[in-house]
């Protein structure tokens, strides 16, 4: 089992296994014990009411047998004593879901003190302290295994419409596990008694579970020790579910993504961000789901977190799609679960420690070990706020501080199959530390060149009509390895002015840039001119060039068959890698040094103009203030 801390906790089959005979005892033959004031009584004709005694039976339990398998079985009313195979469903999957939650239940006692304390006590019955705690982390215990075969059956049991709203939660026992779960069982057995055919059958059975976790989501206050559980993200692969803590109310299959997907031929311009998309799409599909880690990771070149900036309608979106398109491909041909996800404003919640809370089950989702994830987060100035930013909303600090835990946090892995990009027309809005965070700058400046125009109006104009092309060769521009190396060209030197000062001055005082201590004294002129340019720069810089060291082009046949490249095994598939890797270049290193550090600049510039812009508003404003008062005053009207 896999440690909470690296992600999903996958619960081994022998694990389930071995609670087989107590489930089949609980769909079998279960006894209860009624409280008098049950719904017993003589029928009143023509009615749907009970008669009821005046004398109190409140003190009086009886006991009273459930047998859900002949219940089930009862359906429809044939008599067959063999089940369809929908009733045989129904009824397989409550006892395996109550199997699965026993093992989850073992699970929360591994995570608590509890597996301890329930050893102790088996020798002798614990007292003081250690009994109060016992009791209420075996009730807590007792909440998690109802939850868990709610959120089972909810999960496995297919079918056609909605489930009924009309369900009435079971009487809930939470003084073990089993009381529990015969508490579910017995409260199943209620809602489908009478289904008239098979699909009311399933339908009242899903509703049941659904009226259950209502029910348990309205009590969680009630226990404690559960804080633990919140976190758990366990995973059972036999049956293809998940359950994710009680943040979202389980049972949601994943939904089949819906975007309009974009070809790489579709992007004019913005050759360095396409390029480098297209490169990531291939490194993710290395990700090798039995290690759970990608040749690349180990390597080096692996980008687990990116930022576009740019104006506004220069291609941030279409970039997205074409990503998200790519990654999409390749996972259908390799047989893989792909999740795209957007955290936009929408799950910024009003309420305290809620907008926390949807950022870390969007990361959960994406980070999940067992898919191929791609996550954005557009308008990341909007969804998260600077820390010094005093009007921003509790819930944008909230999503900051999830973002840059989950980036570059302690508890941070990165296994290299999924990536987070960041998308924003306004980085300088962004928060430092959070914008450092991202490991690769792609500025999205989109068409800038005349051909770029000739090519993105042909390419959009479409084909219905006779207009001549003219002297022009379509789309040659677009030539991605030759626009790829006309655009790294260009940071050969720097571009913002600020650091074309360094430059200049590191050149006149020192000449030519040709040594590693040469790199190292350009980079602390670069640091002296610009105090954010921090340690972390250095590496995301040193990430990138190794990324340009496996500026490889994997070849497009690894990924038209799956047994050519992705299914094979992790060794195989690093090997493959290593072969293909070339040196680093000095050449390389000043271009990435630059592009890093132009993007630093750009986003200082922007700032600094930003806060001047502010500055000079309010000395504006306070100066028609001055003026207005001194005309109150001269007629009288000013009162203090």
């Amino acid at each position: 089992m896999n440690g909470l801390n690296a992600g999903l906790t996958t619960i081994r089959e022998d694990e389930i296994r071995k609670h087989l005979a107590v489930a089949q005892g609980l769909v079998t033959r279960a006894v209860v014990i009624d409280a008098g004031e049950g719904s017993g009584g003589t029928p009143l004709a023509g009615t749907g009411r009970r008669f009821v005694s005046t004398v109190s039976t409140g003190s009086v339990r009886r006991t009273r047998e459930v047998e859900l398998s002949k219940t089930v079985q009862a359906v429809g009313g044939g008599g067959d004593p063999l089940m369809t195979p929908q009733q045989h469903a129904v009824l397989y999957r409550v006892r395996r879901g109550i199997q699965v939650a026993l093992a989850i239940a073992d699970v929360f006692a591994r995570q608590t003190d509890l597996e301890q304390l329930q050893a102790r006590n088996l020798s002798a019955p614990l007292q003081g302290e250690d009994a109060g705690r016992f009791k209420a982390l075996l009730s807590a215990s007792a909440y998690i295994a109802a939850f868990s075969l709610a959120a089972y059956l909810l999960s496995t049991l297919q079918g056609e419409g909605e489930p009924v709203n009309d369900a009435q939660e079971p009487d809930f026992l939470f003084d073990t596990p089993q009381d529990a779960l015969k508490s579910m069982v017995t409260g199943l057995d209620a809602a489908i008694t009478g289904s008239a055919d098979e699909a009311t059958l399933i339908s009242r059975a899903r509703g049941f579970a659904r009226a259950a976790i209502d029910g348990l989501i309205g009590r969680k206050a009630r226990f404690t020790g559960l804080s633990v559980f919140e976190n758990t993200h366990i995973r059972i692969d036999q049956d293809d579910f998940t359950l994710d803590g009680f943040d979202v109310a389980p049972g949601a299959r994943r939904k089949p993504l819906s975007m309009t997907f974009k070809k790489p031929e579709e992007i004019v311009g913005n050759h360095i961000a396409k390029f480098q998309a297209m490169k990531l799409a291939k490194m993710m599909m290395a990700y090798d789901f039995d290690r759970q880690m990608n040749p690349f990771v180990e390597l080096g070149g692996f980008l687990f977190t990116f930022i576009g900036d740019g104006m506004p309608g220069t291609g941030k979106t279409i970039l997205i799609q074409m990503l998200a398109g790519l990654l999409n491909d390749y996972c259908q041909v390799a047989g893989y679960a792909f999740h795209y996800e957007n955290f936009g404003v929408d799950q910024i919640s009003s309420y305290q420690g809620k907008s926390g809370q949807n950022c870390k089950a969007f990361i959960d989702n994406v980070t999940n070990p067992r898919v191929i994830g791609f996550g954005t987060i557009d308008d990341v100035d909007q969804v998260a706020a600077k820390r010094s930013d005093d009007r921003a909303s509790a819930g944008q600090q909230e999503v900051t501080a999830v973002l840059m835990e989950s980036f570059a946090g302690a508890s941070t892995v990165v296994r290299g199959n999924c990536c987070f990009g960041m998308f924003s027309n306004y980085p300088e809005h962004v928060d430092d530390a959070l914008r450092q965070r991202a490991g690769a700058r792609w500025l999205i400046d989109g068409p800038q060149s005349e051909a770029d125009y000739i090519d993105i109006f042909a390419l959009l104009i479409g084909k219905n009509h006779s207009i001549p092309l003219g002297g022009h060769q379509l789309f040659a521009n677009q030539e991605i390895k030759r626009a790829v190396s006309v655009s790294y060209d260009k940071h050969n030197r720097p571009e913002e002015d600020g650091l074309v000062a360094v430059w200049q001055r590191f050149e006149k005082n020192h000449g030519r840039i040709e040594t590693l201590a040469d790199i190292g004294a350009y980079l602390h002129e670069i640091k002296l001119a610009e105090p954010r340019f921090t340690g972390r720069a250095i590496k995301n810089i040193t990430d990138a060039i190794k990324m340009r060291v496996m500026d490889i082009e994997l070849p497009d046949e690894w990924f038209a068959a799956p047994e050519a490249f992705v299914h094979r095994s992790y060794d195989e598939k690093k090997a493959m890698i290593a072969d293909l890797r070339g040196p680093v270049t000095m050449e390389m290193i000043l271009q990435e040094i630059n592009r890093y550090a132009d993007s630093e600049f750009r986003y200082a510039d922007k700032s600094d103009d930003a806060a001047v812009a502010d500055i000079v508003r309010r000395e504006r404003l306070r100066e028609r203030a001055v003026s207005e008062i001194e005309a109150m005053k001269r007629e009288g009207k000013w009162q203090p």
